[in-house]
């Protein structure tokens, strides 16, 4: 072997070194810079709503790290194919004529990411947020510029491409409602259901562990109808986000205990 072949050699490893050094150097750099770009994005938010900011930062820090994995390999993989004596230019202009030839069927997958973008920009939901997507309501456990991912109430884990996203149902975001009907017979006192209701709602507020949960305490907000078997009343208040459903399988509790207590018959 000449010295010329041994020194280019030599030099193209110190190359690829170099190459692979810059791309440690970047995905590093990409480390660092994620979660302060996350968080300067975040930043006004973090001063009123400090949980929700921190579901939003960690949403953007995971798709910029992934985004970010994917352009770093592919600037690395190319240098080092051209330094190893393979003609990327070809590879590029096959690439080139390839995506037109598959352009049309690739038409799926590139609204899925032009979807997933603005799902990102617009802040529409973050992960650890109920939301309600094509008919299925779950957390969201991952979001991508692909696809969303959702864990329904049985556990099931859905793949929902972002192209198929047309209306978002979001449930948990900066605050959630109470939403609950009650049904009593008919010839019970209103007026005292009313008081009961209003003070069990009253002491769940001052509760340790559920009142923080809470923003406005569960109250009486009117008849809502008169069913075959009785009057149904509507019960209004607001809790934190994701902590409703928490709070109603507690004022169901109370409710019912409260309401045996002075003699007034549930009906449904």
């Amino acid at each position: 072997m000449s010295t010329e072949i041994l020194q280019e050699i030599l030099l193209s490893l110190f190359r690829i070194a170099v190459v692979l050094v810059l791309g440690w150097a970047l995905y590093h750099l990409l480390l660092r810079l994620a979660p302060r770009i996350a968080s300067a994005a975040t930043l006004s938010e973090s001063l009123t709503m400090p949980e929700a900011a921190a579901q939003r930062k960690d949403t953007l820090i995971k798709v910029m790290l992934r985004s970010g994995e994917w352009v770093i390999v592919f600037i690395v993989g190319f240098t080092i194919l051209g330094q190893v004596g393979i003609n990327i230019a070809p590879v590029l202009a096959g690439a080139g004529v390839a995506g037109i030839a598959i352009g049309l069927g690739a038409q799926s997958l590139v609204r899925d990411i032009i979807s997933g973008m603005f799902i990102l920009f617009d802040d529409v939901y973050r992960t650890g947020e109920t939301v309600r997507i094509v008919g299925i309501t779950g957390v969201v456990e991952d979001i991508n510029l692909r696809h969303t991912l959702l864990r329904d109430l049985d556990g099931t884990v859905h793949y929902i491409p972002n192209g198929l996203i047309t209306t978002v149902s979001n449930l948990t975001r900066q605050w959630a409602r109470i939403n609950l009907d009650v049904g009593v017979a008919y010839g019970s006192d209103i007026d005292k259901v009313k008081e009961v209701i209003d003070k069990v709602g009253e002491e769940m507020a001052k509760d340790p562990y559920f009142g923080p949960l809470i923003t406005e305490p569960p109250h009486f907000e009117r008849i809502d109808s008169f069913a075959g078997t009785g009057i149904v009343i509507k019960i209004f208040g607001t809790t934190r986000p994701t902590r409703q459903w928490e709070v109603m399988g507690e004022l169901r509790r109370r409710i019912l205990r409260t309401f045996a207590e002075n003699e007034i018959e549930i009906k449904q």
